[in-house]
C-alpha cells in the first residue's frame, strides 16, 4: 500500500482517535502522522494477527500516551494554563466544540479520565467490539466492561437533566 491511500484510508479517524486523547488538532496531526510513516515504513512487518485497521488504532493510542507521558506535554499544559489565567478566553479547539452540534456530549467525554475516555470513544464512536477493544489496549473483557460502565455512569452524571439524559439511562439500562 503507498503512503498516500494509508492517508486517504485511515488518516481522518486516526486523526479523531489522537484528539480524543490530546485534546489538540496540531498535535493529533503529528501523531497521526508519524504512526501512518512507520506503518508505511513497516509494512512488511505487519504479522495479520489482527485488522490493520486495528493494528493502526494500538499504533495511535501507544503513540499518544508516549506524547502524554512526554514533557514537551506536560509543559505546554503548564503554558495554556499560565496563558489562560492571564487571556480569560478559551483555545480555538474548546471554541471548535462550543460550535459544534454534539458539544455537550462531546465536552463531556473528553472530560472523562483517560482509562473510561478512550474506551467510550473505541466503542461508541470507532464502534470496536469489546474483545476487540480489550485486546487492543491489552486487557480483559471484564476490565473494558467495567470500564464502559463507568464511563457511562460519569457521562450520566455530568449530563444529569440534560437532553441526553433519557438517551444514557437506556443505554445503562437503568
Amino acid at each position: 500500500m503507498q503512503l498516500e491511500q494509508l492517508i486517504r484510508a485511515h488518516g481522518e479517524e486516526l486523526l479523531r482517535l489522537a484528539y480524543t486523547y490530546v485534546k489538540n488538532k496540531e498535535t493529533a496531526e503529528d501523531i497521526v502522522q508519524d504512526v501512518l510513516l512507520k506503518a508505511f515504513e513497516q509494512q512488511g512487518q505487519f504479522r495479520g494477527e489482527a485488522s490493520y485497521r486495528t493494528y493502526l488504532y494500538r499504533m495511535t493510542i501507544n503513540r499518544s500516551y508516549d506524547y502524554l507521558r512526554s514533557w514537551s506535554h506536560k509543559n505546554t499544559i503548564l503554558t495554556e494554563k499560565i496563558q489562560q489565567i492571564f487571556k480569560g478566553t478559551k483555545s480555538a479547539e474548546q471554541e471548535v466544540l462550543v460550535l459544534t452540534e454534539n458539544r455537550v456530549l462531546g465536552e463531556a467525554v473528553l472530560g472523562l479520565p483517560l482509562k473510561y475516555r478512550e474506551i467510550i470513544v473505541l466503542y461508541y464512536y470507532k464502534e470496536l467490539k469489546i474483545d476487540e477493544i480489550a485486546e487492543m489496549l491489552s486487557c480483559s473483557d471484564n476490565t473494558v466492561k467495567t470500564r464502559l460502565r463507568r464511563g457511562r455512569e460519569k457521562l450520566k452524571q455530568t449530563l444529569e437533566g440534560g437532553a441526553w439524559d433519557d438517551e444514557i439511562s437506556n443505554e445503562t439500562g437503568h
